[in-house]
């Protein structure tokens, strides 16, 4: 029998293999699938469908034959495809067309406060007119109490009727015939057995809700039912997806804390929601959502700041406990998020590790880092079409290592890269000024600019022996 910590090694041990597959990334997903399907053996519950209840009972107590289990999971498990559950619409008008994004909240009834409400009306408020018609949001009343779900569908649809009407706002409820079974389960980490309850059907709730959500729009967005959002949120998310073009992820996180703000494609649902499940005994949804994206081949965390989401509530929805957790990365007005086109970024410098020059210029919380930087280095950034550009801000070194920054350089904008022996680059450029302090920030490029720039090139002018971190380079367009 497999422990999730003996599972976790083996997953180790993949991801090291899968270095060595990096450009075959299908087919060795297919081979991660297939092992995780294997995985399922040892497991004491498991989800199946309603025809094969029996199968769930047997496995519940040990009673069932390994090889007659294998065969059948394998006919059973789809990761793929969506999980058959019957979901009772509670306040449902059937979407038009598939969405952009779908913001997805499950909700249970709290001993103490209750802030769906707010946080509905956060989503919504915090959005543009524009922004409204590329949403949608999806509520899971996840309580079993019937009377509780009773009282919130007549909360929310007197409060947020229009969008209701407008196809924006859907409320869902799983039955809880379709639920595993939530007793008896393993007491990992030394938790009360009540404890652990609520966060095993905590994780099949959100199981069912990505699992609904699967066909709604392109990308999905976990919100817990207690937050604030920043102020046209939307926007800057899809500013973030774009300039990440052609780059692979899984899970983008726009909050740090819980499973608030995390991101993912839709296709990715369903084998999320099949996750979940499988492994729903074994620890919080926050804590296995760093094996999903590993499995799926994504080794690093992908974060963004500034936060765009702010955990609210003073109580948890276990059992009324404080929690007064705050994203101290939060801003309300998270206006000014630069745009970063896609493009390709090269450098000649030494770099230290894997601290490679695309972690300068992707947004997320990383850097580029490499070693002492002699005169005529270059650092060289080309645009996959030429962009007017407004704005361009560059921030090297660290609070922790405040003199690793550029400290004699300049910064060039050139037009019409075309193709060298080290890739493409520009053959003229326009020197729009020096760093001051390790930094450079210009704005109105525009109107400094003749033409549309297709490279921008960071030119070390002396050598220095401190190494070099550039933290972010931020580019806004017209």
């Amino acid at each position: 029998m497999f422990t999730f910590h003996q599972m976790k090694h083996i997953f180790e041990i993949l991801d090291k293999m899968r270095c060595l597959r990096k450009r075959s990334a299908v087919s060795f997903l297919g081979v991660l699938v297939i092992f995780l399907l294997f995985m399922n053996l040892y497991m004491e519950d498991t989800y199946v469908l309603e025809r094969d209840k029996q199968l769930l009972r047997e496995t519940s107590s040990h009673q069932l034959n390994p090889e007659r289990y294998v065969h059948k999971f394998k006919d059973l498990s789809n990761f793929s495809g969506v999980i058959n559950v019957t979901y009772r619409y509670l306040a449902v008008t059937p979407l038009q067309r598939k969405r952009y994004l779908t913001i997805g909240l499950s909700s249970v009834k709290r001993k103490k406060g209750n802030y769906l409400l707010e946080t509905i009306k956060s989503i919504f408020e915090q959005s543009s007119y524009e922004e409204l018609k590329e949403i949608s949001v999806v509520v899971s009343l996840s309580d079993f109490n019937s009377s509780w779900r009773e009282t919130m569908i007549q909360e929310i649809t007197k409060k947020f009727a229009h969008h209701v009407i407008a196809g924006r706002l859907m409320v869902i409820h799983a039955p809880e015939e379709y639920y595993p079974t939530l007793d008896g389960l393993k007491r990992n980490y030394n938790d009360p057995e009540d404890r652990v309850k609520f966060r095993s059907k905590q994780n099949v709730d959100y199981a069912f809700l990505l699992n609904f959500c699967a066909n709604t729009s392109d990308y999905y967005l976990m919100l817990e039912d207690d937050v604030r959002c920043s102020k046209n949120f939307l926007t800057a998310i899809r500013k973030v997806i774009t300039s990440l073009e052609g780059t692979y992820w899984v899970t983008l996180e726009f909050s740090k804390l819980g499973y608030i703000g995390k991101l993912y494609h839709s296709h990715d649902l369903p084998r999320l929601a099949h996750f979940l499940l499988m492994f729903y005994q074994e620890m919080p949804c926050d804590w296995l959502m760093p094996y999903f994206r590993t499995l799926l081949a994504q080794k690093n965390v992908i974060r963004f700041k500034p936060s765009l989401f702010q955990h609210m509530g003073y109580y948890s929805s276990y059992k009324g406990f404080d929690n007064k957790l705050k994203d101290d990365d939060f801003e309300e007005e998270s206006l000014d998020i630069p745009d970063n086109p896609p493009a390709k970024l090269y450098t000649n410098m030494n770099v230290f590790e894997n601290y490679d020059a695309s972690k300068a210029y992707s947004g997320a919380d990383e850097y580029f880092w490499g070693k002492p930087p002699t005169t005529g280095n270059i650092f060289l950034i080309v645009f996959e079409n030429p962009i007017i550009i407004s704005k361009i801000k560059v921030t090297t070194g660290t609070l922790d290592r405040q003199n690793e920054i550029l400290h004699h350089g300049v910064l060039d904008v050139g037009e019409e890269a075309t193709t060298s022996k080290i890739g493409k680059q520009c053959v003229t450029y326009l020197r729009l000024g020096a760093f001051r302090n390790g930094n450079f920030e210009m704005s109105d490029v525009n109107q400094k600019v003749p033409f549309n720039i297709h490279c921008i090139r960071i030119h070390v002018t002396k050598t220095q022996k401190e190494w070099l971190i550039i933290r972010s380079i931020s580019i806004w367009t017209s």
